[in-house]
This record gives C-alpha cells, sequence and structure tokens, in this order.
C-alpha cells in the first residue's frame, strides 16, 4: 500500500505514521515519465524538531525523492529518520544506478551548503552501477535551532 499525494510534497510529520503503520511512501511527485517510486520510511522521530533542523532535514528528504525520480533508474528507495545525541540523522538509499556527483550540477551541492548553514553535513556514496546513499546530520537542540547567523 502506497501513501500517495500528487502534486504535493509529503512532510517530515508523515514519517512517523507511515512508518508506524508499516506503509511505503510514494516518492514526492510524479515524475516527468514513468510511475512513481515506491519509498520505505524507517521513523524513530517523536513530535516535532527545532525549526531549523526540521526543514533543513525535509528539504534534504524533497531534493533526494525527486532526484532518485528524475535520475537514478532506480526501483524503490527508503529514508531513515532519528535523533541520534542531538543530531537529527536523515538517510535517503536507492538501488539506482549510482553516480551521483555534485561536481555535475547545483542541486547536491546547493543541499550540502544548506546543510552546512544549519551547522550540518552531508555525505554522500554513489558509486557508479549503485545504489546511492546521502546522509544529512543536522543538529537539532533549541539552542543551535535557534541562532541565525547575523549580518554586518
Amino acid at each position: 500500500m502506497s501513501v500517495r499525494s500528487p502534486g504535493r510534497p509529503w512532510s517530515l510529520r508523515r514519517l512517523p505514521r507511515a512508518a508506524a503503520a508499516g506503509r511505503p511512501l510514494a516518492a514526492t511527485r510524479r515524475p516527468r515519465r514513468g510511475p512513481p517510486i515506491p519509498v520505505t520510511v524507517y521513523s524513530a522521530l517523536t513530535g516535532r524538531r527545532p525549526g531549523q533542523a526540521e526543514s533543513t532535514a525535509y528539504f534534504a528528504a524533497a531534493e533526494a525523492l525527486t532526484n532518485i525520480v528524475r535520475h537514478s533508474g532506480a526501483g524503490s528507495a527508503s529514508v531513515t529518520a532519528r535523533v541520534s545525541e542531538g543530531i537529527l540523522v536523515l538517510e535517503v538509499r536507492d538501488d539506482g544506478r549510482g553516480g551521483a556527483d555534485p561536481a555535475r550540477g547545483s542541486g547536491l551541492t546547493g543541499l550540502a551548503d544548506r546543510v552546512a548553514a544549519a551547522g550540518g553535513r552531508m555525505l554522500l556514496s554513489s558509486p557508479p552501477g549503485g545504489p546511492t546513499a546521502l546522509r544529512v546530520e543536522v543538529p537539532c537542540t533549541s539552542s543551535t535551532s535557534s541562532s541565525r547567523p547575523r549580518s554586518g
């Protein structure tokens, strides 16, 4: 059984509900060609995360799933979300062709910049032939999420 929301991105808040129900979550949007890719969600999240951590994780998951749909040729994907020692850890994996390279486009580079701006880090493993694994780690303590860069 799939949870589908054509044309509307899924929310990080849906991760625990879908995982608790044991349901896969369809990719964020229908690709320009081909069927949606089933996404299995594993989540140990309870409640909301501080704003910057939650929005960064949401953006990372949405960007990763969009890339999977558009470029990977994958038959399935998974999203894992948990908090470990004050760090929100998001892992997105697929069984596609691999070869993702931040140097060949702006999407992964922009994602890495966004994660770094939130005080986190992004790790990517995508050998030619696959699979691809993206891991995002973002601090999610209230003191970290409320600090904002100062201009000037």
